[in-house]
């Protein structure tokens, strides 16, 4: 796996560096925004850990640039842990994951592992409910117009559709989409859930994703 790093602090950068390529990863450093996109641009690479705080050019500029020009390559973005704003406007950017800073190195590469294995498990299998179609291979919803979808937008996206038959309860999406991850709460679910609302009706879809009072989700045409 090929991993780009764009975080302008060099000695974290060649921590992070050091600590990959321990771990088997092939990886490349980008120590502003300019540097990180024109990699990115001309260069193939599997993930991106990409800070927001950069110079010449910050992360999220850095991220919506690489998505209107189709680049899909999943970007895990490391976040100051405070700013929730960031957090937010990274996802709707395209990010596929965040990770807040200070976080411990094992952390990061279990999110690493997680979001290569995530991309790999993608099939080209076509999925279409109502008006929409899902492609999990481009991460794109499509209706009307079409909108990509971050890695966890995605599998949750796959879940209620292809369990449209019938309503899921809470507990078993978050199991089902977030493992055992200890931050992932019901108002995880519901943050991702408002996410999935507003990208259907950015693409022009009559879906809609319906939660009932017993705490289960479903998607309804």
């Amino acid at each position: 796996m090929r991993l780009l790093i764009a975080e302008d602090t060099r000695d974290l950068n060649r921590a992070l560096q050091a600590i990959l390529e321990n771990n088997g990863y092939e990886v490349c450093c980008a120590f502003d925004g300019e540097e990180a996109l024109e990699r990115l641009l001309s260069e193939s690479f599997d993930g991106v850990i990409l800070d927001i705080m950069m110079p010449r050019k910050d992360g999220i500029e850095v991220l919506g640039e690489l998505r209107s020009r189709g680049v899909t390559t999943p970007v895990l973005l490391l976040t100051a842990k405070a700013e929730v704003d960031d957090r937010v406007a990274g996802l709707d950017a395209g990010a596929d994951d965040y990770l807040p800073k200070p976080f411990a190195m094992r952390e990061l590469l279990a999110r690493v592992r997680a979001l290569c294995k995530r991309r790999d498990a993608f099939g080209d299998d076509v999925l279409t409910l109502g008006d929409v179609t899902l492609s999990p291979s481009s991460s794109e919803l499509s209706a009307e117009n079409a909108v990509r979808l971050s890695v966890k937008e995605l599998e949750l996206m796959q879940l209620l559709v292809k369990n449209a038959d019938r309503p899921l309860t809470h507990s078993f999406v978050l199991s089902t989409v977030w493992g055992d991850d200890p931050d992932a709460t019901n108002e995880t679910l519901a943050l991702y859930l408002s996410y999935l609302r507003a990208k259907l009706s950015s693409v022009g879809s009559s879906l809609r994703v319906v939660e009932g009072e017993d705490q289960t989700v479903r998607l309804v045409s």
